[in-house]
């Protein structure tokens, strides 16, 4: 699309000229270009004729007559062509639509002298403009807003211009608002009068046709491609559209009409007239949104014109005209709005021929576009070709465009002038095979090949892609570009290889092998020549077509991969080179350059050679032999002789190498045969799709997993194939030759082991002479160090280089560490740790050395056991610590060689332990006040909602906090010590902890289940909403019987678990209660009951209480009063109950009740209740009876 001009390529705009006032053509001319749609500007200078006359075209009304007259005479004169080459270029560039004129108000409103310049000046333009369609516009130009002119003088300026009032604008300069109101107001003149100007001249040339007033189809065509431009001028896509398909017919029945050119002329013309025209309206058709009327149209000017060939001498110029048009609608149609949708649209077209969905996509155009182009490469290639004979050197006349589209002339020299020339059709085609041979096709066939190519693979159709890029391949590859080309065709063998397309895969490979001929890579070469003769190609005739699309490897045929198969063996063998090539020293397989080919599990060679192995039993015994088959299988087309194979094996002393008979009498004459293990089978021959068989026997000393790697087949001295075996039980098939009409039969003769057979088999350790024994008794315990015994005794092997491995692995299939729950006195977070590997009591340690080992980690160890004698036994502790509590595994593995030599297969002994670690101790806490003394605590009765309950302590008041410690475990425990201690990050203490009682003089015993529990006093000195109390410390140890204590567990200082106490709120009580009576009572007997209320603030305090009835007392005194107390003073209240019941009774209930602090309390209930005898118990005299026994 880049070879059409620029006027052509866009649509119209519209010309305005702008004469006078050049200062201002600038800020005219962006403002223009800024409209919708844009305007543009043709500035002249001054207003004298000579510019205006030069600038502008000739007058176009006497011949515009002179044309009507001659169309409408008989005798009319030949018409020279369809259109004019550069009629579109004039109208956009040299004919404005509207001429603006420019004039100074101070000239218009100045002396005579001046007026007689404007007058003249106008006179000017009119003589200029005369005979032509250009509307006038006479603008006058104001320095200032107050610069009027009179409206005499205005009238007689507008009537001298012969304009109407609004085609005569004033234009202001000094403001910015007003100078953006006459640009608006200047451009919106401009635009109607363009709008006018190409209407009236559509019209004018539609009148022609209406009245058929034309002589020739040529000038049918030329006014309606006029008038459909015109159309394009006032955005008239519609009657645009119409005209141009009213030309487009009419040029397709002018075909077999005229005679006024050459026939091989005529028919350029024609063409080139038909590509510009169906170029307008696909764009039309595009930038309408209508992209099947766009496809449609373009399906039906490629059937007008595909068959229009020519002369055969010419005919590359048809194919290269039809490129043309398929690259062009690509690349219109890959621009368009339409091109970016990731949908299709819906399948439409003719009934007879429906639209496809490919037409709709810009590579399938693009593809095409390049098809055509081959096809005019080879045409042309085959005109040169004919023609050698012919000088077709350039002439030193040129030719160039004539005035006419699709018109050529020669530039002849008549003196000191040069004239144009029609050529004949002899000198048109010598051009055109001139222009031919100057221009690289290839290169641009590349180029749509990989747009095209591009454009698939972005929409993910690969095989389209892959054709796509398959034509590019041979494209570089004709033009010597071998890197490229082979880059491209290994990506198109794989797609192939993969859906099994076995004939492009042919032709794909033959190119392949040739690119790596003339590059000289010797390994591609023999792995693409192996990969062709084993193809499954038909055996088919062949014809001259498939002959020219084969490649250079020929048609795909049997005797093609027998002929690939005899040359490639004959290069590896050393008998040939890499031929035919130019260089006579070409790389040939040699000792100093041997090659040797790889075939995996996934490798394309597979074809080749598969290699499959199976053993016969699935364990064995060490050092005892068993049974292997080596299978081979080649789809190569003739017998394949090899001289030895190699078996390998995971391990290498059961390596083994297999000799054809021949090749073991020379190798024996020749004192060369390995010093590995040899067989000796009569002839190692493939044979196409029949299996090799081998069967030898294998024996491992090794315990473990004995694997059959590879099989490595060595054909000739210098060249070797290394395929990877694979087991018959999980062998893939080989993907091409799947479905082939072939005789299938098993690898080996049991079908049995042919779908159970693997290529490993498991060598079982030798039976151990060693006992491996774990003691431990009782659970684990978190905190402490748990000992784990271990004892090795030899039974029947000596120990050689011994190793003790322990690994700690949870039961539960979770991790032993937790980095997201870190212990919270402890900076270790392994649930689990393994401390340390000790001798037991009474042993030395073993001297550092290259056979002591001890490495140690958190949940591994590894610790090296000493030589023993058979008969000897050897022991070690393990120390485990768990940190929290968890289920764990200990896998203990001792692996030890039974002979002094070091390269004797280890035996392993394994055992493995389930031990569980529990918390020893929990502990749990309560605080209590006073009994009997109960103060007001006003964060107590007023909580605040949505905050911490914490603890609400009386300042310097004594509160008790009971510690309970429990026994959670089977075994008893004995508390060593228990404490109250400070946080570690607390620098001062804020209260006092005291003991209710004397510490731990004995350590108690706790068995299963049982609590102790410890009494602590808390005095807080501090007011804190946030006290901190502390932990409580609490040391034990596992109770051990005395015949345990040089077992199993260290008896160490104990095990210290903590427990932190929570924060406490402290406040200072303004009141405190206290209520003093006999410790019990009896019926009928009465008692006081002291009520004593005490004041702790600096404030005089009213209050308020209240003794409620009770029916178990009778009560004396007030029951409700009120009392003032002063600062730090107490008031005592007396009131005398007699019981009326036994038992446990309730107190008659007190309220106090705080003025000033707005709240009341009453005491507990436990506080306010005493126990009534019936009768005066004798408790003195059972005490003293007590003492005396």
């Amino acid at each position: 699309m880049e070879e059409y001009p620029e006027e052509l390529r866009t649509p119209p705009v519209s010309l305005v000229a702008v004469v006078g006032c050049p200062e201002l053509h600038a800020p005219i001319s962006t403002h223009l270009h800024s409209e919708h749609p844009p305007i543009n500007t043709l500035a002249l200078p001054d207003l004298s004729s000579n510019t205006i006359a030069s600038l502008l075209p000739p007058s176009s009304s006497s011949s515009s007559r002179s044309v009507d007259d001659s169309s409408s005479s008989s005798a009319s004169p030949p018409v020279g062509g369809i259109l004019k080459r550069d009629w579109l270029l004039k109208h956009r560039t040299r004919v404005p639509s509207v001429l603006a004129a420019l004039f100074p108000s101070d000239r218009i409103s100045g002396d005579p002298a001046q007026w007689l310049q404007v007058s003249t000046d106008l006179e000017y333009l009119k003589a200029a403009l005369r005979g032509r369609n250009i509307k006038l516009v006479v603008v006058v130009v104001h320095s200032d807003s107050t610069d009027g002119i009179n409206e005499d003088r205005m009238v007689a300026f507008r009537k001298r211009a012969e304009v109407e009032s609004k085609h005569l604008i004033s234009f202001v300069l000094s403001d910015a608002s007003e100078l953006k109101q006459s640009l608006e107001r200047l451009g919106s003149t401009f635009a109607e009068l363009a709008n006018a100007y190409y209407r009236d001249e559509g019209r004018r040339i539609k009148a022609r046709i209406e009245k058929k007033s034309f002589s020739s189809i040529e000038l049918y065509i030329r006014y309606c491609f006029k008038v459909a431009v015109y159309a394009e001028f006032r955005r008239d896509w519609v009657e645009a559209l119409r005209y141009y398909e009213d030309g487009y017919h009419g040029l397709r029945e002018m075909i077999g009409m005229s005679t006024r050119l050459p026939a091989v002329q005529r028919l350029v013309e024609i063409k080139s007239v038909a590509e510009q025209i169906s170029f307008k309206i696909s764009t039309l058709l595009l930038h309408g949104g209508k992209v099947t009327e766009a496809v449609t149209w373009f399906r039906r000017h490629n059937a007008c014109y595909k068959k229009l060939v020519g002369i055969p001498e010419v005919d590359f110029l048809h194919w290269d005209w039809m490129s043309r048009q398929y690259l062009v609608f690509a690349e219109l149609l890959e621009t368009s709005f339409m091109a970016g949708q990731s949908t299709l649209p819906a399948v439409l077209g003719t009934a007879e021929k429906p639209l496809s969905e490919w037409e709709f996509l810009p590579a399938f155009y693009y593809q095409f576009a390049a098809q055509y182009l081959k096809e005019k490469r080879f045409s042309l290639e085959r005109e040169l070709s004919m023609m050698e004979a012919v000088c077709l050197d350039d002439n030193s006349e040129s030719v160039v465009s004539y005035v006419f589209v699709g018109q050529y002339a020669r530039l002849v020299e008549q003196g000191d002038e040069f004239a144009l020339q029609l050529l004949t059709d002899e000198e048109y085609i010598h051009h055109a095979l001139l222009e031919g041979k100057r221009f690289q096709d290839s290169f641009e066939i590349i180029a749509l090949l990989k747009k095209s190519y591009e454009s698939y693979t972005n929409l993910k159709i690969p095989r389209m892609a892959s054709y796509c890029a398959f034509q590019m391949a041979k494209e570089y590859f004709a033009v010597g570009d071998l890197s490229n080309a082979k880059k491209l065709l290994d990506s198109i063998a794989k797609l192939y290889r993969q859906e099994g397309w076995v004939n492009l895969l042919w032709e794909t490979l033959g190119y392949l092998r040739e690119c790596s001929r003339k590059q000289e890579i010797l390994e591609d070469f023999v792995e693409y020549s192996l990969e062709m003769a084993a193809l499954p190609v038909s055996s088919g005739g062949v014809t001259k077509s498939t002959c020219r699309e084969c490649g250079p490897a020929g048609p795909a045929t049997m005797s093609r991969r027998e002929v690939i198969q005899k040359e490639v063996f004959e290069f590896v063998n050393g008998k040939s080179d890499l031929a035919p090539t130019e260089d006579a020293n070409s790389p040939r397989i040699s000792k100093d350059l041997p090659l040797c080919i790889e075939i995996d599990l996934v490798s394309p060679l597979r074809v080749a050679l598969l290699a499959s192995v199976a053993f016969h039993e699935q364990i064995v015994k060490p050092d005892l032999p068993t049974l292997l088959t080596v299978s081979l299988l080649s789809q190569l087309p003739q017998t394949v002789e090899i001289d030895e194979l190699e078996v390998q094996f995971n391990q290498s002393q059961c390596n083994f190498i297999i000799y054809s008979a021949q090749r073991h009498q020379s190798a024996v004459a020749s004192n060369s045969l390995p010093k590995s293990r040899v067989e000796v089978t009569r002839a190692l021959a493939l044979s196409a799709n029949r299996w090799l068989r081998l069967s030898y026997d294998v024996k491992s000393g090794q315990s473990g997993k004995l694997e059959c790697i590879s099989v490595i087949a060595r054909i000739g001295p210098h060249f070797t194939i290394c395929c990877r075996t694979e087991s018959p039980a999980s062998m893939d098939e080989l993907p091409l030759w799947k479905f082939e009409d072939r005789v299938e039969t098993f690898p080996t003769k049991d079908p049995a082991l042919t779908f159970s057979g693997q290529k490993t088999i498991q060598v079982e350790e030798p039976d151990a002479m060693v006992e491996l024994s774990l003691g431990a008794s009782g659970p684990a315990l978190v905190g402490e160090s748990f000992i784990l015994p271990v004892k090795v005794t030899s039974i029947g092997h000596a120990i050689f280089c011994g190793e003790l491995k322990i690994n700690l692995v949870d039961a539960r299939g979770g991790g032993l560490v937790s980095p997201r729950e870190i212990e919270p006195f402890s900076m270790d977070n392994h649930h689990v740790e393994l401390l340390g590997i000790a001798r037991p009591e009474g042993e030395d340690e073993p001297q550092r050395g290259a056979d002591n080992i001890r490495k140690i980690q958190q949940s591994f160890g590894l610790v090296s056991v000493p030589f023993m004698n058979s008969g000897d036994s050897w022991s070690c502790n393990l120390e485990i610590k768990w940190h929290r509590p968890k289920l764990v595994v200990v896998y203990i593995s001792l692996g030890y060689s039974p002979h002094c030599n070091e390269s004797t297969a280890k035996v392993h002994v394994h055992r493995s332990l389930q031990i569980e670690g529990k918390s020893a101790i929990t502990i749990s806490h309560h605080v209590m006040l006073p009994y009997r003394r109960d103060p007001l605590l006003l964060s107590r009765i007023r909580p605040v909602p949505d905050s911490d309950q914490l603890i609400s302590l009386p300042l310097n008041e004594k509160s008790i906090l009971i510690v309970t410690a429990k026994n959670c475990t089977e075994v008893p425990l004995q508390l060593l010590s228990i404490s109250v201690e400070k946080d570690d990050d607390e620098c001062e203490r804020s209260c006092c902890v005291q003991h209710e009682s004397e510490g731990l003089i004995f350590s108690p015993l706790l068995v299963p289940g049982e609590e102790f529990k410890k009494f602590f006093s808390i005095i807080p000195e501090v007011n804190s909403s946030k006290l901190r109390m502390g932990m409580v410390c609490l040391r034990w140890r596992r109770y051990l019987e005395p015949k345990e204590h040089s077992g199993t567990f260290s008896k160490g200082v104990g095990v210290l678990t903590k427990h932190k106490l929570p924060n406490a709120t402290v406040e200072l009580s303004p009141l405190i209660v206290k209520l003093e009576c006999p410790p019990y009572a009896c019926i009928g007997d009465p008692f006081a009951f002291f009520i004593t209320i005490q004041n702790q603030t600096q404030l005089l305090q009213e209050i308020k209480y209240s003794l409620a009835d009770s029916q178990s007392f009778v009560l004396s005194g007030s029951h409700n009063d009120i009392i003032f107390l002063l600062p730090k003073s107490e008031h005592a209240i007396c009131h005398k109950l007699v019981p009326l019941v036994s038992g446990l009774q309730q107190l008659p209930r007190v309220t106090v009740t705080s003025v000033r602090c707005a709240a009341g309390f009453q005491p507990s209930v436990p506080a306010s209740s005493i126990f009534v005898y019936p009768t005066k118990p004798n408790i003195e005299m059972s005490w003293s009876a007590t003492e005396e026994a």
